[in-house]
């Protein structure tokens, strides 16, 4: 007879670890190739392996207990270090089953930042001038429209423009509307 469970932990998509007091007990073959290992190779390892320092392996233990021992799960992004020595980016989730110790057996998710189709998130004014530039509006346009000053609008096409990797504001719209 199948598993499903075991079967769904095995092949999750996304990489889950089961974790005791900071030391792997259980992870799927997601987390441990994102990572540049086997599954069994890190089964019984410290979380320290992945962290290029104590001070820091020391230092994100503090991150989100606070959420945790409220019962409450938690998440943040974080880098971790691949068996190669580079650091890959990670979302990270995390629900302790022991909130008055929270680290004492918690369940652990991660997925590639890079891998991930998360939304994409806009501020009200990324928003606003995306939607004008889209009109066809030059930024003198766009700030007289808002009332705010060119440079102002500038400042955020430049910070859209380098943050989806594209030239020209052109590209830009064009990009958006890939990502829908």
């Amino acid at each position: 007879m199948i598993d499903f469970t075991t079967l769904a932990f095995d092949h999750a998509p996304i990489g889950i670890v089961l974790s005791e007091d900071r030391v792997i007990k259980r992870c799927n073959a997601t987390f441990a190739t994102m990572l540049g290992y086997r599954a069994e190779d890190i089964q019984g390892q410290s979380f320290r392996m992945f962290y290029g320092s104590d001070e820091e392996y020391q230092r994100i233990r503090e991150v989100g207990i606070a959420a945790l021992k409220r019962n409450q799960d938690y998440s943040d992004e974080r880098l971790l270090r691949h068996c190669n020595g580079d650091n890959i980016w990670c979302r990270f989730r995390a629900h302790s089953l022991t909130p008055d110790a929270p680290l004492a057996r918690i369940i652990l998710s991660y997925a590639l930042i890079s891998d991930s189709a998360q939304p994409i998130t806009l501020s009200k004014r990324e928003r606003q001038v995306l939607g004008l530039m889209n009109q066809g509006m030059t930024s003198k346009e766009i700030a007289r429209d808002l009332t705010l000053s060119p440079r102002t609008i500038e400042d955020v096409r430049a910070r859209l423009i380098k943050r989806f990797g594209v030239r020209r504001s052109a590209d830009l719209l064009g990009r958006m509307t890939e990502l829908g």
